[in-house]
């Protein structure tokens, strides 16, 4: 794919995900590695549903701007992934409304932010870590990420919003979407008494699917 494609991939999945409702206004930010091992990031005040592919923020492989209007804020979160998974070639963070109403329940397990409802969210996902509130744009919250060591595609910063790191643009954004429907379902059912995957399930999935699932 040319920069130029991927820049109109960007802007393209990022208004999808606008025109469906998953993040709004100026909130969201999405970045992509380049052939070159630079970076393509939405730019500070963006809005999902018009970014510019020539506005976009351009980065070289040593993480120095050379292009584009000033980037997102978030970009210490972004970089975080790039930093601890070698894996990652694009990055998705969302305020999405059900994913950000769940981290504010007191019963979520943090170390498995999504539970076992279906087999898609853990073969997209893995299992999701739920971080504290952090300041937007604070440092801190890519100080986090890497506190992990690269050992999760997806966090959920509470009372903020899901972030996925994956292979490229499609995958990442087809993954934050598997976490905001989980997050959803989750919800929908709350107070049922609902048939959660069995560990065997789980377990025969992860094996299927080649899953990271740390224990």
């Amino acid at each position: 794919m040319t920069e130029n494609q991927l820049r109109e991939q960007i802007c393209r999945m990022a208004k999808s995900m606008f025109d469906r409702g998953l993040t709004g206004g100026s909130s969201g930010n999405i970045s992509a590695r380049t052939e070159d091992g630079g970076l393509l990031v939405s730019p500070t005040g963006s809005t999902f549903g018009a970014l510019d592919p020539a506005n976009l923020s351009r980065f070289d492989a040593n993480g120095v701007q050379i292009g584009g209007h000033k980037p997102t804020k978030e970009m210490n979160l972004h970089q975080a992934f790039y930093d601890t998974r070698s894996s990652a070639g694009a990055v998705v963070h969302l305020q999405s409304c059900h994913s950000v109403a769940r981290s504010l329940l007191k019963d979520v397990d943090p170390d498995n932010f999504l539970p076992p409802l279906t087999a898609y969210s853990i073969m997209r996902l893995g299992k999701v870590k739920l971080l504290p509130y952090y300041r937007p744009g604070d440092p801190a919250m890519g100080d986090a990420v890497r506190g992990l060591a690269g050992k999760r595609s997806a966090v959920m910063l509470a009372a903020h919003g899901p972030v996925v790191a994956a292979k490229d643009v499609e995958a990442a954004v087809y993954a934050i979407e598997e976490l905001e429907e989980t997050a959803k379902l989750s919800m929908l059912v709350r107070g049922y008494d609902v048939n959660l995957l069995t560990p065997e399930q789980i377990s025969d999935v992860v094996t299927h699917f080649n899953v990271e699932w740390e224990d």
